[in-house]
């Protein structure tokens, strides 16, 4: 596995993000070997193959998730499928839920008790609605809430911050949804990733720490298209909460709608370049290096347009289908994230105002966190 020796000179701060940032290949192969052996997916398929709508539901982070999922649940199984934040669900049902029929919740929590999930699970519950809960922690409220539970305890983590957890469970409901659609293939495919991953990420920490050093910026912008949108968001997140950073996230097409005017060498924007829409995307890449930004580019392809045009250009290049791919993409993000936070004296194992779950005392007295 990666060595640990670039987070060296970081032993306090720090130390536990780098590790299981890098750990994400290994804990990826362990995730799907376990879920592949435990039956827990076909049990599923079994009980919920006909379901015409899927409806994900997280907070922070695990929302994020669900953008991501729901868009490969749709590309890989046919299906309709939409995220959206647990509190939606809990302040505006009837808009959300408005001719909805044959519906399935997915409720995502990294320690499954985070306060608004687990309601959901309750109001999903109380109108009769199977919900699938997905966490890193067995035998948390959302499990009991729920009509049944895939567990990923492998990929719980002991900093605040998601990482691994995030890369996890998506890559499960990725795997699921193989499964619903009977695509061997693709579920073959996602089985093969950690160690392409593993092999072609070797370098990054250090290239990545090099960029950071080198650089300061004021403004950080992720950008993502289709189910690169939610990677997006959650790299802003990210920078958010380990360097205590502004980040924004857009759909890439949409920063040239008004956006752009924040642009300047002090703006990092990041792109996520998807295969699918290569081309329009390449495009806002070259425009935003033209009005002067700083950018980094994570592409499907080493492309001399691409490299021209990014300051830090990373391919990831697989020779696997493009959705199989996507978490990886967030993996140069969480690196940036920790780099940066650990440039400006922080400890992003422990971000200033955050838990590790939100769970809410009283409705007057939240503890707040990204999950």
């Amino acid at each position: 596995m990666f060595s640990s020796a670039d987070g060296s000179s970081y032993l306090g701060a720090g130390a536990h993000t780098l590790a299981e940032i890098l750990s994400q290949p290994q804990c990826w192969e362990t995730c799907l070997a376990d879920l592949h052996a435990s039956g827990k997916l076909q049990e599923i398929v079994g009980r919920f193959s006909s379901t015409s709508e899927w409806l994900f539901v997280g907070c922070g982070s695990s929302y994020y998730i669900g953008l991501s999922a729901a868009a490969s649940w749709t590309a890989i199984t046919g299906r309709r499928a939409r995220a959206v934040p647990a509190s939606e669900i809990l302040l505006y049902p009837d808009l959300l839920l408005a001719a909805s029929d044959n519906l399935v919740a997915v409720l995502i929590s990294r320690s499954g008790k985070t306060s608004e999930v687990v309601k959901a699970a309750e109001f999903f519950r109380s109108r009769k609605i199977p919900a699938i809960a997905i966490s890193c922690a067995p035998g948390q409220p959302l499990e009991r809430a729920a009509t049944t539970t895939i567990l990923l305890p492998p990929a719980d983590e002991q900093s605040t911050v998601m990482t691994r957890s995030f890369t996890s469970m998506l890559l499960a409901l990725q795997y699921l949804a193989a499964c619903v659609a009977r695509n061997g293939q693709f579920a073959d495919s996602l089985r093969k990733l950690p160690l392409a991953a593993e092999t072609a990420f070797a370098s990054l920490p250090e290239r990545v720490k090099r960029f950071v050093t080198g650089k300061k910026f004021e403004d950080y912008v992720c950008l993502g298209q289709g189910p690169f949108y939610g990677l997006a968001c959650e790299s802003a997140l990210k920078l958010t909460e380990m360097s205590c950073s502004y980040g924004q996230s857009f759909h890439t097409l949409e920063f040239r709608h008004g956006p752009k005017s924040i642009v300047r060498p002090e703006t990092l924007v990041i792109f996520l370049l998807s295969q699918a829409s290569y081309q329009p995307e390449l495009e806002v890449l070259e425009e935003i290096k033209a009005l002067g930004g700083t950018t980094i580019a994570v592409a499907p392809k080493a492309e001399p347009r691409a490299h021209a045009a990014a300051d830090l250009f990373v391919e990831i290049s697989f020779e696997l289908p493009e959705l199989v791919w996507a978490a990886a993409y967030v993996f140069v993000p969480q690196l940036l994230a920790l780099y940066t936070g650990l440039k400006k004296g922080l400890n992003p194992d422990a971000p200033r105002n955050l838990s590790r779950v939100v769970m809410l005392k009283d409705e007057d007295n939240p503890q707040h966190a990204t999950i």
